[in-house]
């Protein structure tokens, strides 16, 4: 049982308990004549004795209560903006390391899709313009292979030509004539068909200048030689105006009913009208001769001669050299004549042939 003490000096009791004290401290009115005072429990002050057993209960609350080790941890606080704390979010190190990682191989791996997607798109525009200009190129391929076979076309036709242009020269003159090499393909042989290939187009093009260059070569020394004989052919007409006879047989202006020779143009023009030379030549006469009455004679070449007749006026003299369309003369009523006019021969090798072959300027 416990035993109380009472102290004529203190405002308290203390209730031992098995012979020690339990703690406990009762208030009790010590003033005389108040027996209506009643006992009040409290709890005791710190003392020494007090301190022990407090100390010695929180250490054994302790020891129940296991105490959390959070240097392993992360906090993540969400705080108003009075610094009050609202939410708080406790993350075990490892795993905040982890997610760490985790988000930063996303964050990379996006930025590496994302480079991808534009490196793919800009590849993908340029594939467009490529194919753009790949269609324009097959285009202008396809109008260069009709133009090339034009062409080829075209140079036949020219190798016709030049064949035209030759033949009155003689096979002998011309340029790659004909000689012992012949051939072709046995009966039943297989040959080739189908659209020439452009580079083949371009070699056979080519093959085709390129003959056709030599050709023009040779024409053109041909056309040179050519042009000086023609030069020295009486081809323009000495005066212009109407054939009032021609060459040949024709009724005699003298004798009625009887025929005679010709051998010339007589030509239409009035007293006076200038005289041509058609071609560059020699004078060889220049004054009267019988019955053409005053007339010249040009020597065009060796065997090439021509005669004007029935002239007015002669403007050249003999041994002198003209050009053609130079002016050797007038035109007259001289000689055996019915009227003024021009009588013209061309003399071949002394002989009078018909001006007409000659003339064509």
């Amino acid at each position: 049982m416990a035993r109380l003490a009472r102290r004529a000096t203190a405002n308290y009791l203390i209730v031992l308990c098995a012979g020690q004290a339990c703690g406990l401290h009762i208030r009790v009115p010590m003033l005389s004549g108040d027996r209506s005072a009643t006992a009040v429990l409290e709890p005791p002050k710190p003392s020494g004795l007090g301190r022990l057993g407090a100390e010695r209960m929180a250490s054994a609350y302790s020891a129940r209560k296991p105490q959390r080790n959070r240097r392993g941890e992360f906090s993540l606080l969400i705080v108003r903006g009075d610094g009050a704390r609202v939410l708080r979010f406790n993350f075990v190190k490892t795993a905040a390391v982890a997610a760490f990682v985790g988000m930063a191989c996303t964050v990379s791996l996006t930025a590496a899709l994302f480079g991808d997607w534009v490196k793919l798109r800009e590849l993908t525009r340029d594939a467009v313009v490529m194919h753009e200009q790949l269609i324009e190129q097959r285009a202008a391929i396809e109008r260069f292979n009709r133009r090339v076979a034009d062409l080829r076309q075209e140079m036949a036709g020219w190798r016709d030509l030049h064949a035209k242009i030759w033949e009155p020269f003689g096979p002998e003159l011309t340029p790659g004539g004909r000689d012992k090499g012949v051939g072709g393909p046995a009966p039943g042989t297989d040959r080739p068909t189908g659209r020439l290939s452009p580079a083949e187009e371009l070699n056979k093009l080519g093959d085709g200048v390129h003959e056709q260059t030599d050709s023009l070569k040779a024409l053109e020394k041909m056309m040179t030689k050519a042009g000086r004989a023609l030069a020295a052919l009486p081809s323009r007409w000495p005066v212009r105006g109407a054939v009032n006879s021609e060459f040949g047989n024709r009724p005699s202006p003298w004798t009625s009913g009887n025929t005679e020779f010709h051998a010339g143009l007589d030509i239409k023009a009035d007293r006076g009208t200038p005289i041509y030379a058609p071609a560059a030549g020699s004078v060889v006469h220049a004054g009267t001769a019988t019955e053409y009455g005053t007339a010249v004679v040009l020597e065009h070449s060796k065997d090439v001669r021509t005669l004007y007749g029935h002239l007015s006026k002669v403007n050249v003299q003999p041994g002198q050299h003209v050009e053609r369309g130079a002016v050797i003369g007038y035109t007259g009523n001289t000689g055996r004549s019915t009227g003024p006019h021009l009588h013209y021969e061309v003399l071949l090798k002394g002989q009078a042939v018909n001006p007409r072959a000659y003339l064509w300027d």
